[in-house]
């Protein structure tokens, strides 16, 4: 994956601040447009874009305002339609139809999207719903507040997250942490995040999220697929099923041994399952591995 060629580029929004964005896979092929949960930068789908972008597409992945090498709010704040107005200047950097594939806080910006008259592609929904579980959003919001205070060394980051995902091995190096966090001037470790992006009123995410749900049961034309782990407290299987009434035509996929970091516990399985399912809706035309014109 250290191999893949990636173009960077930046992307301008609306209010003049830089997005970070890697691009790569051939030009022709469909676009797909990546977007990372909360607290994540675009590292974290190293794989997917590397499987994505072999199997014929073109592929941008970002880190979205307030993550990563992407520029802070100037008010430090980020609420849901400034996320997607974001997304939406990514998505026209392709100069193509695209399909998003979002993660939690990636794919409640693409849900608003859809509630705002959007049509990508497709849609894959990674472990987030409209009506996601209260509770799972409440851990993840706790988690990412534990460390606003930083930590002494790599090992503790380390210790913290084995602590939050322990269906995970704590890794042995720590340093693959490092594309998430920065050294600030009193030597301590931070992530790589604006402490903004946490700083948001639970109930009035989770009313703006469950606002698109009548969006998402119109939009009949928009392939869409939920990809959750069956270990997750963000989309249980109640609230799976609950949107999946609410939303035909919704496909669903359960993957084993995964929580609510379903790519990256199971890249394998996730990136099998997103490319299977794009395939079927959005597919390459042309080009090493792909089907003939």
């Amino acid at each position: 994956m250290s191999d893949l060629p990636l173009e960077r580029i930046t992307v301008r929004t609306s209010d003049g601040l830089k997005l970070a964005a890697d691009i790569c896979g051939p030009e022709d092929g469909p676009g797909v447009v990546l977007a990372h949960g909360g607290g994540q930068t675009r590292h974290a789908w190293a794989g997917a874009q590397a499987a994505l972008s072999g199997a014929g597409y073109r592929v941008i992945s970002y880190d979205a305002r307030g993550h990563g090498e992407s520029d802070w709010a100037r008010n430090n704040k980020y609420p849901l339609r400034q996320r997607w107005s974001d997304m939406s200047l990514v998505c026209a950097a392709l100069r193509k139809p695209v399909a998003i594939v979002g993660a939690s806080m990636g794919g409640g910006a693409a849900m608003q999207g859809l509630a705002e008259g959007y049509r990508p592609a497709a849609l894959v929904l990674v472990d987030i719903a409209p009506n996601a579980n209260r509770e799972g959003i409440a851990r993840v919001q706790a988690f990412m507040r534990s460390g606003l205070g930083g930590y002494d060394t790599l090992g503790e980051v380390a210790d913290a997250v084995a602590a939050y995902l322990p269906e995970r091995p704590r890794p042995e190096d720590a340093s693959g942490l490092m594309k998430n966090l920065r050294l600030g001037g009193d030597e301590r470790w931070y992530w790589h995040w604006d402490p903004g992006v946490v700083m948001v009123d639970l109930e009035e995410e989770r009313a703006a999220m469950g606002a698109t749900m009548a969006a998402l049961s119109k939009a009949r034309d928009v392939p869409l697929m939920l990809v959750r782990g069956l270990r997750s407290d963000v989309v249980t299987a109640d609230t799976a099923e609950t949107f999946r009434r609410a939303v035909p035509g919704l496909e669903v996929l359960e993957i084993a041994s995964a929580g609510h970091m379903v790519a990256g516990d199971r890249n394998d399985m996730f990136n099998e399952a997103v490319i299977r399912f794009l395939k079927r809706h959005v597919p390459p035309v042309g080009g090493p591995g792909r089907p003939p014109a």
